[in-house]
């Protein structure tokens, strides 16, 4: 017999709720991020991409604790919000340099 854990009905509408705003605020901020990047629009709305970012992360341990996660689970989380925050530096920083590369290879 297989025992699964379930999820109360009372319950599922926060957890529903804080997942979907992790998506939201996640795609946000990336949103933002990348159209700042591409000047699309003003470097001024780049705080708003990071106030995005710490809606998502609060919106992520808001999961966890109505998950009820252990302690190594909600450790993992913040890791992997805290690496989401740096990968959209990591990738305009690789593509600044390699365009760079590619000008003086040119040249």
């Amino acid at each position: 017999m297989i025992i699964r854990p379930e999820i109360a009905l009372d319950d599922f509408l926060p957890i529903f709720l804080s997942s979907s705003f992790v998506l939201l605020f996640g795609l946000f901020y990336v949103a933002v991020y990348a159209l700042v990047k591409m000047e699309v629009i003003k470097s001024v709305y780049m705080p708003a991409a990071y106030l995005f970012w710490v809606a998502q992360t609060y919106s992520m341990y808001s999961l966890s604790s109505l998950l009820s996660n252990d302690p190594f689970t909600t450790k993992v989380l913040i890791l992997a919000m805290f690496g989401y925050l740096v990968v959209p530096h990591l990738y305009y920083h690789l593509n600044v340099q390699s365009e760079k590369r590619y000008e003086r290879s040119i040249k």
